[in-house]
């Protein structure tokens, strides 16, 4: 693979170098709530402080991958106290949504799509924990975003032209399509409505969305328009303080997300991975973008079989991650030829206890028991604090519906629920649908043992979450590259047929790579029976950030996706 023609590659290709500083760095997918979150960190804020400030202006300057009306999981790493924490921000199906409501199947828009709301007590919960800040200081700059307004990009123009819903709702069209019509590029979206929403939360905290006038307000907005979403599912949802899960990456920790998150599909890739010698195959090669095509596979047929809510599903994370398990799964790839059919394993086997009779569980391919758009961004702060956070309303814009006079845009989550009843995700009431969102964090060494944060990185892009941020982490700890590299390099996303996360599946097959991959790349794949697929020069999925510690001299680099609207600030 050339590198010669990018002005800032070393290795692998870079087109802008990696911004390079030493007392806090914020990577975000809009300028706006990146500066944010960087002016947090100069009036003295920590890292939590800065992410509350980054994740409400990503509201009004990025509402077509986020808002406070969606759901997420922010990884929190608290240098001082040696630890990595994961908060649920992901709520639950409303009580009145069982199966046969959707027979028609679930509509991608409108308020029959929206599950309840869980990012806010996420966030509220992590800053009551360890923020230092005023919860109305870090509000500040999102509360400004709204009234002042945001400038909209060309992208988000042209995304809002094609969700039509946006203009044709009542509560949507004064903040997208202002007198019916659409806002163009370098005009300013308010939204005054989601300010008096934002300074209501600031005075009375997780109450005001979850049990008062907010609350209300989506609950009264739900009833008139015929949605399920009722206030007691509001004042009912409670936030989850979680372990991470891990492994270890030759001779480094990975942490993930667990279970509801597919972050376990990364970590499986990964360990898949790790069979084979990096350096005998090359960055970027045929042979070893086959090899990680293969292991993903593998890793998603697992979490077809077994991923759901694991308060209602007995979910093997502890088999899954086994080691020997992943090297019995290893050998299922063939270094030659791409297989053309993938089931799960077996991780029962590899574990000390037996399925859980009281929640379902699936064994030997039978169900047992009794019973995107999204955004991405991460902070690190000069004490070395550090959050990864993923927060989405599912597809672009979400439901395209915003509650009543709360200026909140509502997700369309729903539309990940499975409506076979012999499927593992299977809706519901009261259960989470398994996430792809999936936040990373590397170590040196488990965070316990005196690890130290070397890599936080995400991406938004549903089921091509993991499989970005394997590329991104193996190319930075496999082959050397920077963080810039790492995320500007060519890119590549498998689709598998009956694995997708959307219901019902779609039948894709193929691997799409882009062409910045040269031809001997994509004939040697295509070779080895890979339905191969341009996504031309720069159209892979994702848009990664990432922030990259040097541990010798403290140096932190940050990198923002070229193929989306990102950007890295530091310090």
């Amino acid at each position: 693979m050339q590198t010669s023609n990018s002005p800032h590659g070393s290795i692998g290709e870079a087109y802008r170098p990696p911004r390079i500083g030493s007392k806090g760095a914020v990577v975000a997918n809009h300028t706006m709530a990146a500066q944010a979150g960087m002016r947090i960190l100069h009036q003295g804020g920590n890292a939590v402080d800065a992410a509350i400030a980054v994740a409400f202006a990503l509201g009004p300057s990025e509402p077509q991958g986020s808002s406070i009306g969606g759901d997420g999981f922010v990884m929190i790493h608290m240098a001082a106290n040696a630890t990595v924490e994961v908060v649920n921000g992901t709520g639950a199906a409303p009580m009145a949504a069982t199966a046969d409501k959707y027979s028609a199947g679930i509509p991608l828009t409108g308020i029959l799509g929206t599950s309840v709301p869980g990012i806010v007590d996420a966030l509220l919960s992590a800053h009551e924990r360890y923020g230092t800040m005023s919860l109305a200081k870090c509000l500040e700059p999102a509360i400004e975003l709204c009234e002042d307004g945001v400038p909209v990009s060309d992208f988000q123009s042209r995304m809002a032209s094609l969700n039509p819903v946006l203009k044709s709702s009542s509560t949507s069209s004064p903040v997208f399509a202002p007198d019916g019509r659409w806002l163009k590029p370098g005009q300013m979206r308010r939204n005054p409505d989601l300010a008096r929403t934002y300074k209501l939360i600031a005075e009375q905290g997780r109450d005001a969305f979850y049990e008062g006038d907010i609350a209300r307000e989506i609950a009264r907005y739900s009833e008139q328009n015929d949605g399920l979403l009722t206030y007691d599912d509001l004042k009912h949802h409670r936030v989850a303080w979680q372990e991470p899960i891990s492994i270890d990456y030759r001779g480094r920790t990975v942490y993930e997300a667990p279970p509801n998150s597919s972050g376990h599909v990364l970590l499986q890739e990964l360990g898949l991975f790790e069979r084979f010698d990096p350096a005998e195959f090359g960055y970027m090669t045929p042979e070893s973008v086959h090899l990680m095509v293969e292991a993903k596979k593998l890793a998603f047929a697992d979490r077809e079989a077994y991923l759901a809510d694991p308060n209602f599903v007995d979910v093997p994370i502890e088999g899954l991650l086994n080691r020997d398990y992943l090297a019995e799964r290893a050998r299922n790839i063939d270094a030659e030829r791409s297989a053309e059919s993938v089931a799960e394993g077996d991780p029962w086997a590899f574990m000390d206890r037996s399925p859980d009779m009281a929640k379902k569980h699936r064994i030997g391919g039978r169900l047992h028991g009794s019973g995107s758009d999204t955004t991405h961004f991460c902070v690190v702060d000069r004490w070395g604090n550090s959050v990864g956070e993923l927060q989405s309303i599912q597809t672009m814009f979400g439901s395209c519906v915003i509650a009543g006079s709360t200026g909140i845009l509502l997700n369309n989550r729903m539309t990940y629920w499975h409506l076979d009843p012999d499927h593992i995700d299977y809706l519901r009431p009261g259960q989470r649908v398994r996430h792809t969102m999936n936040p990373v964090m590397v170590f040196s060494a488990p965070v316990d043992r005196g690890g130290r944060l070397e890599l936080v990185c995400g991406t938004p892009g549903a089921d091509t979450q993991v499989q970005t941020n394997m590329q991104v982490v193996t190319g930075v700890f496999d082959y050397g590259l920077s963080v810039a590299e790492a995320i500007d390099g060519p890119r590549w996303t498998h689709n598998q047929p009956g694995t997708g996360s959307a219901y019902p599946h779609p039948d894709t097959n193929s691997l799409q790579i882009e062409e910045r991959a040269g031809d001997d790349v994509i004939a040697g794949l295509a070779r080895r029976g890979h339905p191969v697929e341009s996504s031309g020069m720069w159209g892979g999925a994702g848009s990664v950030g990432a922030i990259q510690v040097d541990l010798e001299n403290g140096t932190l680099f940050a990198a923002s996706d070229p193929r989306r609207e990102g950007d890295a600030l530091v310090w």
